[in-house]
């Protein structure tokens, strides 16, 4: 019988994935474009309100766009509009910096018609990332802002927000990364539960392996469990990344950064569908034949991956300057590049300034196939007559279903009647302090560490009705230590530790 419920449960959360694809099928973009994707046989271009770089959008379960935003430089601010292309009340002021992926939608978990929008700042002294809530039942259904400017760091923030849902199919993760611009090499990631109730404080982790420039991309796997971490100095990196946890681990160095800047600048990146291949945008700046824009392909299941580059496509910098490639809901991967006229940014453009650079994105066609089978296409996808930038919606894959059967897949846990709470405990090794995360709430549980000798040094009480919390390690000296955690007079994780000072 239970094995029965469970069946059901797994096709109960198939059928809702297979519906919710609808939700990522309208892409706002560039300059008054976007791409209807509802007949996935034959996306056509619509007409939007849009005229920024950094853009996300959302539709409902059907694929009828809900609403959307974009950060535009010219002012450092960002604009939210609704399914009618107007912008939504209560939004002017709203902070922004108007880069490429600073800019983000994420669903309220248990709300059907609230919305948050994740933007970077740009403000001075207050130069973090900041939310604003929206309620689509006020204004006729055409929504308003009824939160803005809330921040949620004190750090500079990289361009490289993002968010993959909870492995509870529920909550979402948020992540973004530290930004020093660009002189700094802490490569510090922020990552932030999303629940029902609040944005909770992030889990900090630092790799130190990629310059802290602004310029970084954060790309996901199909698999939704590890993504590639590129940026301006040429470094390319991928991470395995635990749903339930939030947890991060350095897999493998594709390529080293480069420290000195913009002559290997990686722009964007595109896993295709079945993940085995990775497409980059790449800028080589002050090499011997010039300055020239590049569409490369990367196969991931080579045993040296750097090795098995092949270049798609190549373009003067000018008047062409390689932007976003993204995985559409048809499968191809897009790509958008702007239009140069001379050796200078050029945006917002001219209203006389329309050509085939500007009108079109570029298409692979069969992105799981390699080399010349993949079927790239230059400027093949006409806009109707509208105008692309550099980027592409930073949308997330918006109804990803929980990690079946894992310790914190609530769905099919509780068909089978069994709630198993999980603990981690990172980082390992550490130095001053431990942080401890449950994907349930705390309920008086304590965390006991014993020394090499099995002598209880620390006895913590965690903190009630939280899921994270810290703990000082400062007067323990270096060396191997034992942990237990118990809740509820229960034994829920034991394990080690090492402190190095």
């Amino acid at each position: 019988m239970k094995q029965l419920l469970l069946l059901l449960a797994v096709l109960l959360i198939f059928k809702q994935d297979v519906s919710a694809q609808n939700r990522n099928s309208i892409w706002c973009f560039g300059d008054s474009a976007g791409i209807d994707f509802r007949n996935l046989n034959n996306p056509v271009p619509i007409s939007t309100g849009m005229d920024g770089r950094g853009c996300s959008s959302i539709s409902d379960s059907s694929g009828n766009l809900v609403f959307y935003s974009f950060s535009y430089v010219s002012y450092a601010l960002t604009k939210i509009l609704s399914a009618n292309h107007t912008v939504m009340p209560n939004c002017t002021l709203l902070q922004g910096w108007g880069l490429y992926n600073d800019n983000l939608i994420v669903p309220k978990p248990e709300s059907n018609h609230e919305y948050y929008n994740f933007y970077l700042g740009d403000a001075g002294a207050i130069d973090t990332t900041y939310y604003a809530l929206m309620d689509m039942n006020l204004n006729g259904g055409l929504g308003d802002v009824v939160r803005k400017n809330v921040p949620i760091g004190a750090y500079r923030g990289a361009d490289c927000l993002t968010a993959v849902k909870h492995g509870n199919g529920r909550d979402w993760w948020l992540i973004g990364k530290f930004s020093s611009n660009p002189t700094g090499n802490i490569d510090r990631y922020y990552v932030y539960l999303i629940t029902p109730d609040s944005v909770c404080a992030p889990i900090v982790q630092t790799f130190g392996i990629g310059k802290d420039t602004d310029f970084q991309k954060i790309i996901w796997h199909p698999s939704y469990n590890k993504f590639i971490n590129i940026n301006a100095s040429g470094l390319m990196a991928e991470y395995d990344f635990d749903r339930c946890s939030g947890i991060i681990t350095l897999n493998r160095i594709i390529f080293s950064q480069q420290f000195s800047n913009y002559t290997r600048l990686f722009n964007e990146g595109a896993y295709s569908a079945n993940g085995n291949v990775f497409y980059l945008t790449y800028n080589s700046f002050g090499g011997n034949f010039g300055d020239y824009n590049y569409l490369l392909q990367f196969d991931l299941t080579a045993s040296d991956i750097a090795a098995s580059c092949d270049t798609l496509d190549s373009t003067r910098y000018v008047p062409t300057d390689a932007g976003a490639v993204r995985r559409g809901p048809d499968g191809k991967i897009y790509y958008a590049q702007a239009y140069i006229p001379s050796n200078a940014l050029n945006y917002p453009y001219a209203d006389s300034m329309y050509n085939y650079i500007n009108q079109n994105l570029g298409v692979v066609n069969f992105p799981d196939s390699l080399g010349l089978a993949c079927d790239f296409q230059p400027f093949s996808f006409y806009l109707g007559g509208k105008r692309t930038y550099w980027g592409l919606p930073n949308n997330p894959e918006y109804d990803l279903g929980p990690v079946v059967g894992s310790a914190c897949d609530t769905l099919t846990n509780k068909v089978n009647e069994i709630i198993k709470i999980a603990f981690t405990v990172y980082p390992n090794p550490t130095s001053n302090e431990i942080t401890v995360y449950s994907n349930e709430l705390f309920n008086k549980s304590k965390l006991r560490i014993f020394n090499s000798i099995g002598e209880l040094v620390r006895c913590v009480e965690l903190p009630d009705q939280q899921m994270l919390t810290t703990v000082s390690l400062i007067e323990l000296p270096p060396g191997i230590y034992s942990y237990q955690i118990n809740s509820s007079n229960n034994l829920d994780k034991k394990d080690k530790f090492v402190i190095i000072k």
